[in-house]
C-alpha cells in the first residue's frame, strides 16, 4: 500500500474513532464535545502581561503553572490531543420576579423559584449543587476509558478545573465557542453557564476546526454590569476586585474595601453571566440529576455559617464547592454579607 493510501486510511480511522467517541460522550451526559491538538497557547503573551500586572492577586499557583498553560503539550508527556467537554449547570433566571425569558423559536425560560431576592446572601449557580469536580471527574474517567477502548494502548489523563490546563483556550480551539469579554467561554447554543472538562491523550483523533468568530461584537454588558469594576478592559480582569476571587480564592481576612466589594455574595458571583445576551436568549435549565440544585445551597443562612463548628461544616458542605474556602473562608464571607452596606 502506498504511503499516501496509508495516511488516508489512518485519517479515516481517526475520523471514525472521533465520531464514535463524541456519540458516547453525549450519551454520558456531556452537552457538547470537541477535539483539538495541543499547539502552544495563542494567548501566551497576554497571560504573561496579566501576571506581570499583578492581576492574579494571591493566586501564586498561576505563576507556577504559566509555562505549561502556554504549552499544554507539556502537561502530560506524550499527549497530542485534548478532548474537551461542556456540561450545562444553569439552574434558572437569577431574579425570581422577572418574567421567563425566551422566544417563539426556543420556548420559555425556566424561572428559578429558589433564587434569593436581592439584598439576601447569594451563591453562584455553579455552587448550588454537588461538587462538580467529583461529578464530572467520574464522568470524565468514563470518557477516558472510552478513548482507551476505541484506541487500544492509548494513554489518558482527565482534568476538571485543575492543574495547568488552559480549559477555555482549548475549548475555543476545539470549536466549542469563543471567549467573551468577561473571559468566559460562550457556546452559541448553550451560553456560558457550563463546566469545562478535558481529557488529554496520545490517541489518534480528528481535531475540530477552532471557533474563530467573536460574536460579542460591540456589546459590553458584562463589563458595565460588574458591581466592582473588575474589568480593566475587554478580556482583562483584575482578579483582586472580582467577587468570585475574593470569596473563593483569597485566603486572608478582608480589608474594609474588600468587604464592601463582596456585597450580598456569599460565594462566587454570576452578574457578568446573568446579563450576557447569549445567556438571556439561549441558556436553559439543566436537567442533569447529578447537578440538581440543593435547597441548602441556594441561600445559606450567614448567621448560621458564623456558628457552625468544623465538624458540622464538613458534614454539611464537604461535598460541595463551599469546601474550597472552607469554614474559615465562609465565615469571613458571611460576616461580610452581614456588614452594614453604604447607602
Amino acid at each position: 500500500m502506498k504511503e499516501k493510501d496509508v495516511k488516508q486510511e489512518r485519517r479515516a480511522e481517526a475520523s471514525s474513532r472521533t465520531v464514535e467517541l463524541k456519540r458516547r460522550a453525549l450519551e454520558m451526559g456531556f452537552d457538547a464535545v470537541g477535539v483539538t491538538s495541543l499547539e502552544p497557547n495563542a494567548h501566551a503573551a497576554e497571560l504573561d502581561r496579566w501576571l506581570a500586572a499583578g492581576y492574579a492577586g494571591t493566586m501564586t499557583y498561576l505563576h507556577r503553572q504559566a509555562a505549561k498553560r502556554k504549552e499544554p503539550a507539556r502537561i502530560m508527556p506524550g499527549a497530542s490531543t485534548a478532548v474537551v467537554t461542556l456540561t450545562n449547570y444553569y439552574h434558572g433566571a437569577a431574579d425570581p420576579g422577572a418574567p421567563p425569558r425566551g422566544s417563539p423559536q426556543t420556548g420559555p425560560r425556566v424561572r428559578d423559584p429558589g433564587a434569593p431576592p436581592r439584598g439576601q446572601p447569594r451563591v453562584a449557580q455553579y455552587a448550588q449543587s454537588a461538587d462538580y469536580h467529583r461529578v464530572l471527574g467520574r464522568r470524565l474517567e468514563r470518557l477516558a476509558a472510552a478513548i482507551r477502548d476505541l484506541a487500544p494502548g492509548a494513554r489518558t489523563r482527565a482534568y476538571v478545573d485543575a492543574g495547568a490546563v488552559p480549559e477555555r483556550e482549548l475549548a475555543q480551539r476545539a470549536g466549542l465557542g469563543w471567549i467573551g469579554k468577561n473571559m468566559m467561554l460562550i457556546h452559541p447554543a448553550l451560553g456560558s453557564f457550563t463546566f469545562i472538562g478535558v481529557v488529554l491523550t496520545d490517541a489518534d483523533l480528528a481535531p475540530d476546526l477552532p471557533f474563530e468568530a467573536d460574536r460579542c461584537g460591540t456589546c459590553r454588558r458584562c463589563l458595565d454590569a460588574c458591581p466592582t469594576a473588575a474589568f480593566v478592559a475587554p478580556h482583562v480582569m483584575d482578579a483582586r476586585r472580582c467577587i468570585s476571587y475574593l470569596t473563593i480564592e483569597h485566603r486572608a481576612d478582608f480589608t474594609a474595601e474588600e468587604r464592601s466589594l463582596v456585597g450580598d455574595w456569599l460565594f462566587g458571583c454570576d452578574v457578568c453571566q446573568d446579563v450576557c445576551p447569549w445567556n438571556v436568549q439561549f441558556a436553559r435549565a439543566a436537567t442533569d440529576p447529578e447537578l440538581a440544585p440543593r435547597s441548602d445551597l441556594l441561600a445559606p443562612d450567614p448567621h448560621e455559617l458564623l456558628e457552625l463548628d468544623e465538624e458540622t461544616f464538613t458534614r454539611r458542605y464537604g461535598d460541595t464547592p463551599l469546601e474550597r474556602p472552607g469554614r474559615r473562608g465562609m465565615r469571613r464571607n458571611a460576616a461580610a454579607t452581614l456588614a452594614p452596606k453604604a447607602p
